[in-house]
């Protein structure tokens, strides 16, 4: 089954081109408004309580900056996997006798609408539920006269503040570094979200930033932000398909037991996670620019138990680990790419890699700059995944690990907290001590992040910059066997 969370839908992205889409936050803009984006076109103002719109063919654009979100308003909401908003997994704390000197953001486009194939499969199941006749239990007595009227792939203004507040955090915690420079995969949300989080950041700086370089996710074209470089991979179908067929059949039964009669309720195992996916996509599309406590959950919660969400969850950390993560024999290879770009900005050197990354850009200054303190990346869950596990980092190696047919209490491989909508993944290097010696940590969703041997185990996740670089012996190797099966006959472009 596909699910962006999930296996690719590739053809519901929308693809562009970095020429087609240039994007630019000037100084006038700055004073007339801040404007996030997910969509293109206008078709006049309108006004929501104190927050003014302007309407658009399919979505909004806000022009306020003062509201907040709190992305764990809502507990419920961590168990929505890779549909989950992004939340804070630790507070925020330079270590001490450290200064950061550099970062490095890798982020995830914001909240969405489901993808063209999620959509389908969502409609579907929710048709057969609205096929039965009468429910008997009055949480159901949405069901016949709920009318989906969800969008499809785009960001929704939820998601689109999502990634205005962290170019906000970002200005607030690094602006005295570098104005940064930005790169987006060139999918529309992606590119949106980018646009969003430097309107963020240039509402604190007040200083204008240059286009975002867009990389584009055509079949031919090298890039590092998108998992379309390896089209032999397996995906994650089997696993998630034994974990489903190991829950759902409960589910539905007890949701059978409500319908009148029971029998004419048709649901598969395959429609159970896509009708649970609405519990997030509702919710979320119907947050506005907020979610806190008081947030209304879309009726679809209600039929769900706490482990029901609990078996949900599972299901979407199988498929990251299983799409692009270890669990595919091709998954840590996809992100070999990105993370030799990343080891060149921290060393200031030219990019060694043979993978993924895209020889012309990164050749050359003007794309691929090496004399910067600050760096924004704009991707998709299922290119990060691969980036972490290229990395060596949040392995599972313990017995039962990751077992489609078993529930794993003890994993920390939890998609809510590697890759929510917006979710990031920050690399730091830092000058400590007296010495002012060069470190480097990793924070996901702002929690330090043990880095692979020879780095020290520390609560600070600190570790020096020659060690880190020595840790990633994967990438910096190439992984030339693995990466000779991902290639297709397509020639860089």
């Amino acid at each position: 089954m596909s699910k962006e969370a999930g296996a690719r839908d590739t053809s519901s992205r929308s693809r562009m081109r970095s020429q087609r889409w240039p994007w630019l936050v000037t100084t006038a803009a700055i004073a007339l408004s801040v404007i996030l984006l997910y969509t293109v076109r206008t078709n006049g103002p309108q006004r929501v309580g104190d927050t003014v719109f302007l309407r658009t063919d399919r979505a909004y654009v806000v022009s306020k900056r003062n509201r907040s979100v709190a992305g764990t308003g809502l507990p419920f909401a961590k168990s929505w996997g890779a549909y989950s908003p992004s939340f804070p997994r630790a507070e925020y704390t330079v270590p001490r006798m450290c200064k950061v000197t550099m970062a490095n953001i890798l982020e995830r486009h914001g909240a969405r609408f489901p993808t063209s194939g999620a959509t389908t499969r969502i409609k579907s199941a929710v048709a057969k539920m609205q096929a039965v006749p009468a429910w008997t239990n009055e949480e159901f007595d949405f069901i016949k006269s709920f009318v989906y009227d969800l969008g499809k792939d785009d960001l929704i203004p939820f998601g689109a503040k999502e990634s205005f507040l962290a170019g906000t955090e970002s200005a607030q915690r690094y602006a005295h570094l570098d104005a940064p420079f930005v790169r987006a995969s060139g999918s529309v949300r992606v590119v949106d979200s980018a646009t969003n989080w430097t309107a963020g950041f240039v509402s604190k700086t007040g200083v204008p930033l240059p286009d975002a370089l867009i990389l584009p996710e055509d079949d031919g074209f090298n890039t590092t932000l998108d998992d379309s470089m390896c089209p032999t991979a397996a995906s994650s179908d089997a696993q998630e398909a034994i974990w489903q067929d190991a829950f759902a059949p409960r589910i539905i039964a007890r949701l059978r037991a409500f319908a009148d009669p029971p029998e004419s309720l048709n649901l598969t195992n395959v429609d159970v996670p896509n009708l649970m996916s609405l519990c997030s996509f509702h919710t979320l599309a119907s947050a506005s620019f907020d979610i806190a406590p008081s947030t209304t959950r879309s009726p679809w919660c209600k039929l769900w138990t706490a482990e029901d969400a609990a078996q949900f969850e599972y299901w979407m950390d199988l498929d990251k680990y299983y799409g692009t993560g270890y669990g595919n024999e091709l998954g840590p290879v996809q992100g070999i790419g990105y993370v030799n770009e990343l080891l060149a900005r921290l060393t200031r050197t030219p990019v060694m890699d043979s993978t993924s990354t895209n020889r012309t850009l990164d050749a050359d200054p003007a794309t691929f700059p090496l004399d910067r303190a600050l760096y924004a990346d704009f991707s998709h869950d299922n290119q990060m995944i691969p980036i972490l596990a290229a990395m060596g980092v949040l392995n599972q190696t313990h017995p039962g690990a990751m077992n489609p047919a078993r529930l794993d209490v003890g994993r920390t491989w939890i998609a809510s907290q590697m890759v929510p909508f917006a979710g990031r993944v920050v690399v730091e290097k830092l000058s400590c001590g007296r010495e002012e010696k060069e470190m480097v940590r990793l924070l996901v969703n702002e929690a330090t992040v043990q880095l692979p041997k020879p780095c020290p185990a520390a609560d600070d996740g600190l570790c020096g910059l020659e060690a880190f670089v020595r840790s990633q012996t994967f990438a910096r190797g190439g992984a030339p066997e693995e990466w000779a099966r991902c290639r297709s006959s397509t020639q860089e472009r």
